[in-house]
């Protein structure tokens, strides 16, 4: 990709066809437009995901969680589902991620300290940390996998920390105070940056091989920031002015803004990269998103004040959704758009993440849940078992358990051992 010439943005294979329009090869393109009525939302249970017939085989890991208030990351073990210890840091944490090549490690940014920390998950203990500014907002993988891209806030640059030293290599000043960030995935071409700022209400395109960087007018606020998954169209979501605006890459022309009935406040993608779904402020309901034909496919209910999503790994996928105000989990299935049901969990949930497995659904759903400080774990095989989904009724069952994990869990990150 340039910032130069003429961009298609229209999709450029069968496969991105079918991906996004309906009737074409998506099944989900099948489905007729419909919401999901509040009454039928209501009458779904809770536990469908937790009454499969077969045991699940135990996980042989740990799932690392930042504890924002009491400034420490949690080691869990999910063999025995219980902590093993409290990592103090001295600082506040806000994001876990895994090691990208599944190296029994984990990353952590604690955006006041400006600080990314290395935990080792053998020794269960900090093994390295970089500091590469005095305050950091947000923290990605490279497309890569041998380097972590943390943007600060002050001094406002995009600094690279490639993980075989942990020590700052490339640094990319900017000229406004920047508030969000998204970079390329590996279907891109090459790897670049966009970075929003509320300041001026910019995005700022940059490569991340140091071959040039463009700014863009978003014409409202750019609170949130996504590439397509080829990496040709820039995707931006506007919580004040309800819109998401789509952006050519190459040479940082609109494509289109969409109205949304909500703030956007969550982005999330389905494992092809042909869907998008939005929540945020404004309605009970996910707003799901075309990126390849840029348009907006459909809305659907999803609980009270949907928040934070996830896909279930798998063949068939599931869309998860927290509502943190109800303190549950509405779960959708992609197929078909239907409800499949509303688990109970703990207070407040803010993330959602799933064990690995050797096959689909073996393992477990782990939600956190940040006012009650804990994490509750519930089975998948009950996704495997589709016969449960043509009863009339579906049965209630209880999490399989709660693990109290640390003050205010915010992130975490699981790894195999």
């Amino acid at each position: 990709m340039a910032f130069a010439g003429k961009s298609d943005t229209r999709p450029h294979s069968d496969s991105e066809i079918a991906a996004d329009r309906p009737g074409r090869g998506s099944r989900i393109g099948k489905v007729p437009r419909f919401s999901i009525s509040r009454r039928s939302l209501l009458l779904s249970s809770a536990a469908v995901l937790g009454c499969g017939v077969r045991k699940s085989t135990p996980y042989h890991g740990y799932c690392f969680v930042a504890n924002q208030g009491s400034q420490t990351v949690a080691a869990v073990d999910l063999e025995e589902f219980r902590v093993r210890r409290q990592i103090a840091l001295g600082a506040a944490p806000s994001l876990v991620l895994s090691h990208p090549q599944g190296l029994p490690r984990v990353y952590v940014l604690a955006p006041n300290a400006g600080t990314v920390y290395e935990i080792d998950s053998g020794a269960m203990a900090v093994s390295r940390r970089a500091k590469a500014g005095n305050q950091a907002i947000a923290m990605q993988m490279a497309a890569s996998a041998d380097a972590l891209w943390v943007l600060y806030r002050d001094p406002a640059a995009l600094v690279e920390l490639p993980l075989d030293s942990l020590r700052p290599r490339t640094r990319i000043a900017l000229r406004s105070a920047p508030d969000s960030l998204a970079l390329t995935g590996g279907g891109a071409e090459a790897p670049y940056a966009a970075i929003g700022s509320r300041q001026d209400n910019t995005i700022t395109l940059v490569s991340l091989r140091g071959a040039g960087r463009r700014s863009i007018p978003a014409g409202f606020e750019p609170s949130l920031l996504s590439f397509r998954k080829d990496g040709k169209l820039v995707l931006a979501g506007s919580r004040p002015g309800r819109n998401l605006s789509i952006f050519d890459a190459a040479t940082g022309s609109i494509v289109v803004r969409l109205p949304l009935p909500l703030g956007p406040r969550y982005f999330q993608s389905n494992a092809d990269g042909g869907q998008l779904f939005l929540t945020g402020e404004g309605i009970d309901a996910v707003v799901i998103v075309f990126p390849f034909s840029t348009e907006v496919w459909q809305t659907v209910l999803a609980g009270h004040a949907p928040g934070a999503m996830a896909v279930a790994p798998g063949s068939t996928e599931y869309l998860l959704v927290a509502n943190p105000d109800s303190d549950s989990i509405t779960v959708l299935d992609l197929a078909t758009a239907k409800l499949v049901g509303v688990i109970g969990v703990g207070q407040s949930p803010c993330q959602i993440l799933f064990t690995g497995g050797k096959r689909p659904f073996e393992q477990f759903v782990l939600v956190l849940d940040r006012k009650s400080g804990d994490m509750a774990v519930v089975r998948m095989l009950a996704l495997s078992e589709p016969q449960l989904f043509s009863k009339p009724r579906l049965k209630s069952v209880s999490l399989l358990t709660m693990i109290p994990v640390g003050e205010g869990p915010v992130s975490a990150a699981v790894v195999a051992l």
